[in-house]
């Protein structure tokens, strides 16, 4: 054996070695705990694996990795005519996960893509049932319907749709101009309303006064003797006030009683 025929050996165990070891780096795939591997072989749905240590065979199989965690996305804003057609801009935030990594690769191309315009088409459909009122002071209960509609449509992909948040409604000068005087009619109407009430309530005590102090005239006369005194203690200017003759009697009765 030649010297030659013995650099061929070698050079051929190298690359044997060499072809092994792209071999195992290929076939050897190390998934962390959010992972999993969608598998196919020879293009056929053979199962999902993962997370840790797993096995592909090259050229056969295929794997596709899918990452489990909750993912964040910024729904672009949106312009939105409500029912009472009010032009606003309105943009939200939505928060997703894969929960099947089969459907996620297998039913729709782009999982991430398909849910940004879902949800900005459900964010436009949502909010123009609402009035503009609605919207600013119900985003909680507006929040739970999109987040309802989304992740009954995303289920088939195999995501679940655990929130949404409704970032800004933005509105133009001439209607945040106009919600001002909204605001402010309506607490001058408030404040009628609760002034009126109080003229209401007061007039009934007043009547309920003076039916109490009509059925006795003394209470009257002493009610009168108290207003008279109320009065001289505030004014210092000389008030003359009739003297009534049922006063005059009471009084008589009065020293006739005393011994």
């Amino acid at each position: 054996m030649g010297i030659l025929d013995i650099f061929a050996d070698l050079g051929f165990i190298v690359v044997l070695i060499v072809l092994i070891l792209a071999f195992l780096a290929s076939a050897i795939k190390v998934l962390r705990e959010y992972e999993r591997a969608v598998v196919f072989t020879l293009g056929r749905f053979s199962g999902v694996k993962g997370p840790g240590l797993i096995l592909i065979i090259p050229i056969v199989q295929q794997a596709v990795r899918t990452d489990l965690r909750v993912r964040v996305l910024d729904v672009p804003s949106q312009d939105v005519i409500s029912q009472d057609n009010v032009s606003v801009r309105v943009n939200a935030v939505v928060y997703f996960r894969v929960v099947d990594p089969q459907k996620a690769t297998i039913q729709v191309e782009n999982f991430m893509q398909a849910t940004s315009e879902l949800s900005q088409t459900t964010l436009r459909s949502v909010l123009g049932k609402h009035d503009l009122d609605e919207m600013l002071s119900e985003r909680e209960k507006l929040n739970n319907d999109i987040q309802e509609i989304l992740d009954s449509q995303t289920d088939a992909w195999g995501i679940k749709v655990a929130n949404v948040e409704i970032k800004h409604v933005d509105i133009n000068e001439s209607m945040i101009r106009a919600i001002a005087r909204q605001a402010e009619a309506e607490r001058e109407r408030r404040a009628k309303v609760i002034n009126a009430e109080g003229e209401e309530q007061a007039a009934t005590k007043l009547l309920e006064a003076a039916q109490i102090l009509s059925a006795d005239p003394g209470a009257m006369q002493l009610r009168y003797l108290s207003t008279l005194t109320t009065i001289g203690a505030e004014k210092n200017s000389t008030i003359v006030f009739p003297f009534p003759t049922e006063l005059s009697s009471m009084l008589k009765q009065f020293e006739k009683a005393d011994p």
